[in-house]
């Protein structure tokens, strides 16, 4: 094989194999075995890290420098849409199935990376490639990665279309219950059900979030107290706010409390409740980080365009900045098609993403 080209072939078998291998969260021990196998026959060091009961992480390389460069990719994905259709197939140059978008591609990628690295000459010592648990939920696989090691510099493969993001939105998550009267569904009116109450504080939300221009809204779920043939008594709602890097999660809560208790006071609910479970910063990395410096270098080197972007999600990046890593987003596949039943990925974008992880590992053992 030339120098760090990597193979096709073989990256192409390994995404089959981890897409037809079912992985949502809390529930990726079949992948994990898969991937510690495989991985190890190809001679690579490979620990496991206990994240849960059944349930580890998967951490690659020499170990030697945990203060070093970490590759970062989650193996579990969201739940199948329908268990018997989340395999892999192909049409064209593009592989569809669960998880070949967000992130399995990534993870694949990074790991032929890794493996072409090792047959070209080894590893540095400074690089580790983590394959995490749990992202999708409470991204307890990183947070427990970061318990125990720290790294001054991330490269996570959520799908960015290998767009280079530098910065990354902050997230705040909203639970409101409303509240009203329980009473028989032919006694109903507007001001005492909690539903309705929820219903037009969730539209006054949506209108309100959406005069700025930069913040997403995802009113996620909605329950009533599901009372029969009465009028509910309550009704809870989940909303996602992603918010610009420069926007303060706690500043926007305190902002999201006070003109919500001036809709709520006056919506007929008997009383509610607002909590925000959970607040990330946003973040931006400047370009003279030595990951970016690097990574601006592989792409002169492959001839690709250098056009940073903004990754407008919450991921395992946010836990990695408030750990004090700078963490750059960079893989393959779109965020407009990951979480949907028509998730895909163009194939040569995975190879394109494995030889940049490639390239990017051999600058680093030059510079090591």
């Amino acid at each position: 094989m030339k120098e760090h080209e990597v193979n096709r072939k073989r990256l192409f078998a390994l995404l089959k194999d981890m897409v037809d291998i079912y992985s949502p969260s809390g529930k990726e021990e079949e992948l994990t075995d898969y991937l510690e196998e495989y991985i190890r026959e190809r001679g690579l060091i490979v620990r496991r890290q206990s994240v849960d009961e059944g349930r580890d992480n998967l951490i690659i390389g020499s170990g030697t420098d945990s203060d070093g460069l970490l590759f970062l990719g989650h193996i579990d994905t969201v739940p199948a849409f329908d268990i018997e259709e989340f395999e892999f197939s192909q049409s064209g140059g593009r592989c569809y199935g669960l998880g070949t978008s967000d992130m399995k591609s990534g993870c694949a990628a990074m790991i032929e990376g890794f493996i072409s690295a090792h047959e070209d000459g080894g590893l540095p010592e400074s690089a580790t490639l983590a394959l995490v648990v749990g992202e999708e939920e409470s991204g307890d696989g990183t947070a427990a990665l970061l318990e125990k090691f720290s790294y001054k510099e991330a490269l996570v493969a959520e799908p960015t279309g290998l767009q280079p993001c530098l910065e990354h939105f902050g997230y705040v998550e909203m639970l409101i219950r409303t509240y009203g009267y329980r009473r028989h569904a032919a006694m109903a009116s507007r001001e005492t059900n909690a539903v309705r109450c929820m219903l037009n504080y969730l539209l006054y939300l949506e209108d309100r979030i959406e005069e700025e221009p930069d913040t997403i809204i995802n009113i996620r779920d909605l329950h009533s107290s599901e009372s029969g043939f009465a009028v509910p008594d309550q009704c809870a709602a989940a909303v996602d706010l992603h918010i610009p890097p420069e926007v303060s999660s706690s500043d926007y809560a305190a902002e999201a409390q006070e003109f919500s208790n001036q809709h709520l006071n006056s919506s007929g609910a008997s009383h509610y409740e607002i909590e925000f479970p959970t607040r990330t910063d946003g973040y931006t990395i400047d370009e003279s980080v030595s990951l970016v410096r690097g990574l601006k270098e592989v792409y002169r080197q492959t001839h690709m365009e250098w056009k940073p972007a903004a990754f407008r999600s919450h991921s395992d990046a946010n836990l990695l900045r408030d750990a004090g890593c700078h963490a750059l987003i960079l893989g393959p596949g779109q965020l407009s098609l990951a979480h949907t039943i028509d998730e895909s990925v163009d194939f040569e974008e995975v190879v394109r993403a494995a030889r940049i992880y490639s390239l990017l590992l051999k600058d680093l053992g030059i510079s090591s």
